[in-house]
């Protein structure tokens, strides 16, 4: 399908309801803009003005210990005194209710850390939109999947400094914009199949994000090919706050040309609307 083909009214009608989506998830009561803390886990019970209890990484897990009258909701299940969350594999996390914060407890980069979440943090109640360039479809570009022999695993740096996260890439996706070819590492994404990139361009720290911005990639079809929608990359966390421990792209994911689609700076980093 070319460009004319396409029902420009439903297009931007479709990329609206997305972005208006994206939004309201990232601003939800306990989504990322409710973090009022990165706290990182140590040996020795640590206390945080944000949640309750004494927080210790075990070598078998993250513990925490209540003191009398403090009490979590882990599953639905009222817990005091002292509770083992166990072991938490990389990029995954569990949660606990303390009032109406909720409390993530998560392992990042071999580290074990403490992510509460307020509704009430000033970040979150004071947002109001991701600013972003208007869709246009001539940014959705047909790509092809290059997969791996076998998936390779891919160190890359993090927002935070001396973090590292390792992915296995299964391949790259290569594509042409404006008669120039281009690829880029893929890593595998929530939805079976489906791909994530993560990418820097000229427009970089300049109207977007200067560290990375974050594509979804839908699974290749029997043929290998893709689609790239340009109009949906998207900021990741640590574009709005400190607070994140966000990937940064790999080296050759860094593109000479200008992407002007997709989200722009957020205005709490100073962008325009």
């Amino acid at each position: 399908m070319s460009v004319q083909d396409i029902d420009r009214a439903d297009f931007v009608k479709r990329w609206e309801e997305w972005h208006r989506a994206k939004d309201e998830e990232l601003a939800a009561p306990h989504g990322f803009l409710a973090v009022t803390g990165l706290h990182w886990l140590g040996p020795e019970p640590a206390r945080f003005a944000d949640a309750p209890g004494a927080w210790s990484a075990t070598a078998d897990g993250v513990v925490v210990d209540l003191a009398e009258g403090e009490e979590l909701d882990v599953d639905g299940t009222a817990v005091r005194g002292r509770y083992a969350f166990g072991t938490i594999p990389e990029r995954a996390g569990r949660y606990a209710g303390w009032g109406d914060a909720v409390l993530e407890v998560a392992r990042r980069g071999g580290h074990d850390i403490l992510r509460p979440r307020h509704p009430d943090n000033l970040l979150r109640t004071s947002f109001r939109y991701t600013p972003a360039y208007d869709p246009d479809p001539r940014w959705v570009v047909t790509g092809r999947f290059l997969p791996f022999a076998q998936p390779r695993p891919v160190a890359v740096g993090a927002a935070v400094e001396g973090l590292e996260h390792v992915y296995d890439s299964p391949g790259q996706v290569e594509f042409e914009l404006a008669g120039e070819r281009h690829r880029l590492t893929v890593f595998p994404a929530s939805a079976p199949g489906s791909l994530m990139v993560l990418f820097t361009d000229t427009t970089s720290g300049v109207t977007t994000y200067a560290a990375n911005r974050s594509l979804r990639i839908a699974a290749p079809g029997p043929d290998g090919m893709v689609t790239l929608d340009f109009n949906r990359a998207v900021n990741l966390p640590c574009a709005y706050t400190d607070l994140a421990t966000c990937p940064l792209p790999p080296a050759e994911n860094r593109l000479p040309v200008a992407i002007e689609a997709g989200e722009r700076i957020p205005l709490e980093r100073g962008g325009r609307p």
